[in-house]
């Protein structure tokens, strides 16, 4: 079965991500065509990148970059859930992406930005662009949530039912492309 994940970017105290990605969980759970984890950056507890030689060629030294690893490699595709943090991602986010290479490469990927003025796209628009360069194919369909209309007092999560259709098709477009590149996982793994 295909296995997606769906990654909490950011690791921030009082953070709205997790809300978020238990959410789109729960909206995974009527599908049959995946399986869906959510995993959060926060418990991984990586450092400012450590490792002494480069993610490319895979050799670890640290057991937080190893257990990292172990997971994105068991995941074959991505739902990232970030916030916008001064027009980009966080650097939590930016962060666990650069501590491995091979084990994005091959794989699909979604965004749920939010924030407030742009509801999270300018941070989704620069994460695509990171995505390519860790070879991960990336869905057209993305959900972009508003602090402003999508959480009563910035803080509780109350989503607009309009988004529940996105989010369905985001998740198709993730899992049909995850399934379309199993064969070049497979050549190279």
């Amino acid at each position: 079965m295909t296995r997606i994940g769906i990654i909490v970017g950011t690791t921030r105290p009082g953070r709205l991500g997790t809300q978020i990605a238990q959410w789109i969980e729960k909206a995974a759970r009527v599908r049959n065509d995946a399986e869906f984890e959510l995993v959060d950056l926060a418990d991984y507890d990586l450092p400012l990148f450590d490792e002494p030689g480069i993610p490319r060629l895979g050799n670890y030294e640290h057991d937080h970059t190893r257990a990292w690893s172990a997971k994105v490699a068991e995941l074959d595709g991505f739902v990232f859930v970030t916030p916008e943090y001064n027009w980009s991602i966080p650097a939590a986010l930016k962060n666990a992406i650069d501590f491995v290479y091979a084990e994005w490469n091959n794989k699909a990927a979604c965004f749920v930005g939010y924030g407030s003025n742009v509801s999270g796209a300018r941070a989704v628009e620069h994460l695509r662009q990171i995505a390519g360069a860790v070879q991960l194919a990336t869905a057209y369909t993305q959900v972009n949530l508003s602090t402003l209309t999508d959480f009563e007092e910035f803080n509780n999560f109350t989503p607009a039912e309009s988004h529940d259709a996105v989010v369905q098709r985001m998740l198709t477009e993730v899992v049909a492309l995850t399934n379309a590149l199993a064969p070049l996982r497979q050549s190279t793994g």
